[in-house]
């Protein structure tokens, strides 16, 4: 007779921590970040509590687990083949132009982050400055690239960066809290975020 095999949350070790992980984002998409405790988090994962400071050391440190792995950056910087060092300009305008526009999409439906956002942008948490830390990465593979392009050039790719980015994520904040248009663009509509999508391709078109 074959010897029957256990495998509960304590012997899978893989298991209980995607299902912490996952729990993580089921409370941050119902409750929002100020919800992200211990308790909170290990009653929607289903598992006991002390499984997290086994499995992630900290609570702190399964949340940033959580936030890395679903943020479009960090993900992009993780996935992506490392980018060519001679790429052209329009090279680089199109891999921007790409990052960003799938930057809005990603953004648009993935609730949790927009949460997650909130957060970074409304206290001080050494999380989500971790998290803007590992973002960085990405622009310290393709920002030197382009400054060998643009060198002699007035652009300030960096600062139009941030400003595209930036907007991009307000712009969706904006259209799924209020109800209200902006700059008389209605974001809720295939034909107003269409909108915004031609500007930010327009933009770095001038600009690179």
């Amino acid at each position: 007779m074959a010897r029957k095999i256990y495998n509960g949350e304590k012997n899978n070790k893989e298991r209980t921590m995607n299902k912490l992980i996952q729990g993580v984002g089921t409370v941050l998409e119902n409750s929002g970040y100020t919800a992200l405790t211990i308790a909170n988090i290990a009653r929607a994962a289903g598992v006991d509590r002390k499984l997290v400071t086994l499995y992630f050391g900290s609570v702190e440190n399964l949340i940033e687990t959580y936030i890395k792995r679903k943020d479009y950056w960090i993900s992009l910087e993780q996935d992506t083949v490392k980018i060519e060092q001679n790429l052209t300009t329009d090279e680089i305008r199109g891999l921007l132009e790409g990052m960003l526009l799938n930057q809005m999409e990603n953004f648009s439906e993935n609730t949790e982050m927009q949460k997650a956002i909130l957060w970074e942008i409304s206290e001080h948490s050494d999380i989500m400055s971790h998290v803007a830390q590992s973002r960085e990465k990405l622009s310290s593979q393709l920002f030197p690239i382009a400054d060998t392009q643009l060198k002699g050039k007035d652009v300030d790719l960096r600062a139009i960066t941030s400003v595209l980015v930036a907007g991009i994520y307000y712009l969706v904040l904006h259209s799924k809290a209020t109800e209200s248009t902006f700059c008389e663009i209605d974001l809720k509509s295939q034909e107003g975020m269409g909108r915004i999508r031609e500007a930010i391709k327009k933009i770095l078109k001038l600009t690179l």
